[in-house]
């Protein structure tokens, strides 16, 4: 008789624990989602997965150990070691429950208070709602309207943005958070500062439980923990839903891939150069935790005083976009770093030029690729030992491809597109490192769903797998390399032209600092590319050299030469230095209402 589901859990449960006590599993038998069988006492070796379990467990373990590092709003050196950073959390958590707080929302920038809500939510049985607050008052008016918060949290700086929200639900309560300490006793000021009081205190009237009487593992590792909403820049913003299984298994591959765990009495010094709200930051806010590293919070980009802190405070890891990348780089503070800093590259895929520039001053990129709706990075471009036999531009150009699917996840797989192929049909593409497709995903990191959108959310998944909308070529390797999103694809007279390829080619430029193309209208061709280019500093290009410089260049065909060129003050960008290509596409049109330089 073949085995059941139920017969094979109960082999593989047997393996965990102690044969005299190792219950049976029956095939009417049901279980929790935590192990136990449901109406006994007995167990299997199983617990949920909670991303807010890494936090108490790390101050247990290393208490007195540096956690946060951050220059506040009034401008002084905050330090917080493990134990407070735990303390602090648990004390929001405990002022969550009194209150009885479930949605709390986010307006925040990089400060401690985003990592004690985060965690506190976490261990309060809450869900976070962090939102971008570069977006427009409507559009957080109504991310936090759709996603039914019952608090939020702002930054005194950013107070004014919730106009909108306040109008349609002057009933939520506003906690303003000052980004402040007191210069004597080193507490934070203002009303979060009060929240965090108030619910110390309350569980010291409750019994000082701790973080024994929170959820440092939730009780469904299922159920939803985070709110990460979409840009919205073609449709209302999409609330994906992260649940706690999701953000923990994230978080765990980032500590991998992205190197953060050390040996000894060092660890990773982590800058928050990437927005927390951005996909909850990739789920860093959980996996610098998880690897006991030291948070170093930043309200601002402030290239000169990222420099600073990576030569004085020797950052070891940060995560950032080309574009933040490149600009770091041609800063004027920019010099080799005596020891390499590993910085987790993703947003725009890269160019192989930057990736150089990068490497000479001791930035050795980590290139990842994802998605909101993969919790942040799912795949990374592995860097070989055999690549540094090859010549620089062959190894550089590898190392800029998105490579392969996270440990913690499925291999991706790019699928054959077409009008020809039905909604949900899934076939690969060859692995030739030139049929094009789209990117899909499968396994741990893919997330729920999005919040109260089920026919968004089917079209998502559909034929079983998560749609990315990207299109890349698979090498025979098994890796995928980014050419555009299908929207982006420019096809003049016939031929595909890959934006990001003919960006890529710019990027060598010696006086280019940044590149954006776009399509335009040409009678003769259908389209045209448009060359959107910002100039180094101290540098002057007239359009006539710069169409010149495309001609002569032995890696662009004639077809892929710019039409036009317009050089610009600054390309348009998303909070997380990303290229707005839809903005592009309005300028390229005579529109600059979409955005400006």
């Amino acid at each position: 008789m073949a085995s059941t589901a139920k017969d094979r859990l109960s082999k593989l449960a047997s393996h965990f624990t102690p044969s005299s006590s190792s219950p049976t599993v029956a095939d009417n038998t049901e279980l929790n989602i935590d192990g136990r069988i449901r109406g006994t006492t007995s167990w299997y070796n199983h617990h949920t997965l909670s991303p807010t379990f890494f936090l108490p467990r790390a101050a247990q373990i290393e208490p007195e150990a540096p956690a946060i590092y951050h220059r506040t709003a009034n401008n002084r050196i905050l330090r917080r070691t493990y134990k407070d950073f735990a303390d602090r959390s648990s004390a929001f958590a405990y002022y969550l429950k009194k209150k009885g707080y479930k949605r709390v929302g986010l307006l925040l920038t990089n400060t401690p208070a985003f990592l004690y809500a985060t965690f506190g939510a976490g261990a309060a049985g809450a869900v976070v709602i962090a939102i971008n607050y570069r977006l427009k008052k409507d559009d957080i008016g109504y991310m936090f309207n759709h996603s039914d918060a019952d608090l939020v949290i702002v930054d005194r700086e950013y107070v004014d943005l919730l106009g909108e929200f306040r109008k349609a639900k002057p009933n939520v309560p506003i906690l303003i958070d000052d980004d402040e300490v007191d210069p004597n006793t080193e507490e934070e000021l203002g009303a979060f500062g009060d929240a965090l009081r108030e619910g110390s205190s309350y569980d010291r009237q409750t019994g000082s439980h701790g973080w024994d009487g929170l959820e440092a593992q939730a009780p469904d590792e299922l159920a939803v923990n985070a709110l990460a909403y979409t840009s919205g820049t073609t449709a209302r913003p999409k609330g994906v839903e992260y649940t706690h299984r999701g953000c923990y298994l994230g978080a765990v591959g980032n500590v991998i891939e992205s190197g953060l765990s050390y040996h000894g009495t060092d660890r990773c010094r982590y800058l928050w150069t990437l927005p927390m709200f951005h996909a909850m930051g990739w789920t860093f806010p959980w996996a610098v935790t998880a690897a006991r590293g030291t948070h170093y919070c930043l309200r601002k980009i402030d290239y000169p005083y990222i420099w600073k802190l990576l030569k004085e405070e020797h950052i070891t890891h940060f995560c950032a976009a080309p574009t933040v990348n490149t600009l770091l780089c041609a800063d004027s503070n920019a010099t080799k770093l005596p020891n390499p800093v590993r910085v987790t590259v993703a947003a725009s895929p890269p160019t192989a030029h930057l990736f150089e520039v990068m490497t000479n001053v001791n930035l050795h990129p980590v290139h990842v690729y994802g998605l909101t709706e993969t919790y942040g990075p799912i795949t990374k471009g592995y860097q070989l030992g055999s690549w540094w036999d090859l010549a620089d531009k062959e190894r550089y150009g590898k190392m800029a491809r998105q490579g392969h699917g996270f440990v913690t996840s499925l291999p991706v797989r790019v699928i054959k597109t077409g009008d020809d192929v039905p909604e949900g049909h899934i076939e690969d593409v060859k692995k030739d490192g030139k049929e094009m497709g789209e990117i899909i995903f499968t396994g741990n990191i893919c997330v729920r769903g999005y919040y109260k959108d089920e026919s968004a959310t089917r079209k998502l998944f559909a034929g079983g797998a998560l749609h990315s909308g990207d299109l890349a070529v698979w090498h025979a390797d098994g890796a995928i390399q980014i050419l555009d999103r299908a929207k982006d694809i420019i096809i003049s007279g016939g031929e595909n032209i890959s934006s990001v390829a003919l960006e890529s080619i710019i990027a060598t430029h010696p006086d280019i600092l940044e590149c954006g193309i776009a399509g335009i209208q040409d009678e003769k061709w259908g389209e045209c590319p448009k060359a959107f280019i910002t100039v180094k500093q101290g540098k002057n290009i007239t359009q006539e050299s710069f169409i010149q410089w495309c001609k002569d260049h032995p890696a662009m065909g004639r077809f892929m030469v710019p039409k036009e060129v317009e050089i610009v003050q600054e390309l348009p960008k998303t909070s997380t230095g990303k290229i707005r290509k839809n903005i592009l596409r309005e300028w390229a049109k005579g529109k600059r209402d979409q955005g400006g330089e």
